[in-house]
């Protein structure tokens, strides 16, 4: 009885020894797994990377109040997670820490002056309907620089907000890009989002051609997106010289000109021909989707607004982007407003150069080169159906057509459509994260793309299905399990009364 009661004790003690030793590993170990296919719950290579490179301490504080609404509390523990990746790969350099800034009012103005607001939350308490006041915001310091997150509402792109905080604190300075101007080219005005999400990251500065002998050779990339009048053989030879001097060139624009009204026209802005010269046509066709492969549009008739699948504007799914390629390979669906096709020449690239056809038209979508009927209502019927590339991205040492002798390699990115980053369509799907990261590409390599699109959450099943197998796949979903467990049941209590059938026999 004694010997049982020691090998009892001693059993007792290992367990106690191996729990010990496991809390003292896990603490030492930071090890997550992750399932989802993005990786949305782990710390990114770009993030780790930034947090390796840090030589000073970086305070984020996160000011949430303790009286927030119930449907926040598990808002404030996700976040808690997410730093805690911070901290756990930053060797020290992250501090973090959690205020409620309710109780001070010295506090709540020095936010208010650093950009994060109080907020007013409608509850619904003691019978009545409330209102509360409360901060969800987090402020990031390097030194005496600091960068704020106003309002953290969901945590699908915190990571890349904080990383990209880190960035542009520690890094000191920000990369220039040039948004081309004149000859009725999308302005800062027009394009609105896609801009001010450029501003985040870079300093964006207007260049106008006509006051300048050369482009500034500090741009990271020159933006030229869809001029409307021609551009004079003085402006496109500053643009060659840019280009052949290693600058990097992301051209958005298309064949055919849209006007009110839904009227189509062929047009000529100049840059067609500087970029055939490099092996790179703009078609003078507008590319179309199946209703299925198309995006939405909104048109008025009369007092009326309608929405409807609209063939002119084709929608870009997985299969349509080059998976090989970072800048898009996460990417779901974008849409293409009346987008023109691009042809490559290779035989113009010289050596060792590189094409990527970032995005891709479906199959099952054709061409349209002349009588453009625009009408919403038509009955649209395919033409001669092929694959067509709507944009690419190319690598090499591009031929002057000026005579201008060059040995650097530069990118030229081209999209068949300008109209994707114009007004509210920079809003549809996935138009302005693809905006961000061919810009990306082109500026920073894919330093921060890989963050970015980790937020892309559109998961259609397939567009090949009729309507009517997605109305038997969406009836499936609703009343299937309910009809198993009946069908389950029914032949379980046959079953069973057979049995006992058999039994009394």
């Amino acid at each position: 009885m004694i010997k049982q009661s020691r090998e009892t004790y001693i059993a007792l003690l290992f367990i106690i020894g191996i729990i010990i030793l496991v809390n003292f590993f896990s603490y030492k170990l930071f090890l997550r797994l992750d399932l989802t296919q993005n990786k949305e719950f782990s710390v990114s290579g770009v993030t780790k990377n930034t947090l390796k490179n840090l030589d000073d301490i970086v305070n984020i504080k996160v000011y949430f109040s303790k009286s927030l609404p119930s449907q926040f509390i598990s808002l404030r523990e996700n976040v808690g997670d997410i730093l805690d990746g911070y901290t756990n790969y930053s060797s020290g350099n992250i501090k973090v820490s959690f205020v409620d800034p309710s109780d001070d009012d010295n506090l709540a103005s020095s936010l208010y002056m650093k950009g994060i607001p109080e907020l007013q939350f409608e509850v619904f308490e003691k019978d009545q309907m409330q209102l509360v006041k409360g901060y969800m915001g987090i402020l990031i310091e390097y030194g005496d620089a600091f960068e704020a997150l106003p309002v953290v509402q969901d945590t699908k792109s915190l990571e890349y907000q904080i990383t990209l905080a880190i960035k542009k604190l520690s890094s000191g300075e920000l990369r220039k890009i040039g948004l081309f101007n004149g000859y009725s080219a999308l302005s800062r005005d027009e394009m609105g989002e896609a801009i001010s999400k450029l501003e985040e990251l870079y300093e964006v500065v207007d260049v106008d051609l006509a006051g300048v002998e050369v482009v500034d050779k500090t741009l990271e990339t020159l933006i030229i997106a869809g001029p409307k009048e021609l551009i004079s053989e003085e402006d496109l030879k500053k643009i060659d010289e840019y280009v052949n001097t290693g600058g990097n060139l992301l051209v958005l624009d298309e064949g055919i000109a849209i006007t009110e009204g839904l009227q189509a026209s062929t047009k000529d802005d100049g840059l067609s021909s500087l970029l055939a010269s490099y092996g790179i046509t703009i078609n003078k066709d507008m590319v179309l989707e199946t209703k299925a492969n198309s995006g939405v549009a909104s048109f008025n008739q009369g007092f009326f607004t309608f929405q409807t699948n609209y063939p002119y504007w084709p929608k870009i799914s997985k299969a349509g982007f080059d998976q090989d390629n970072s800048a898009v390979s996460k990417l779901e669906n974008v849409v293409f407003p009346w987008a023109s096709s691009i042809d490559i020449n290779e035989d113009k690239l010289g050596d060792n150069f590189t094409v990527s056809y970032i995005a891709q038209s479906s199959d099952k979508s054709w061409k349209k080169t002349e009588s453009f009927d625009l009408n919403p209502q038509q009955l649209f019927g395919p033409g001669k159906t092929e694959v067509s590339t709507l944009a690419v991205d190319v690598n090499a040492k591009f031929q002057s057509p000026y005579g201008l002798e060059s040995n650097n390699f530069s990118r030229v990115l081209v999209v068949g459509d300008s109209d994707f980053v114009s007004g509210n369509l920079v809003g549809l799907t996935d138009n302005l994260v693809f905006f961000q990261n061919i810009t990306d590409s082109l500026s920073l390599d894919s330093d921060l793309i890989e963050v970015r699109s980790k937020g892309i959450t559109s998961r259609p099943i397939t567009t090949d299905i009729s309507d009517g197998q997605k109305s038997l796949i969406r009836y499936l979903n609703v009343f299937g399990v309910t009809v198993l467990v009946i069908v389950f049941g029914l032949a379980r209590y046959y079953f069973r009364k057979k049995s006992n059938f058999v039994d009394e026999l």
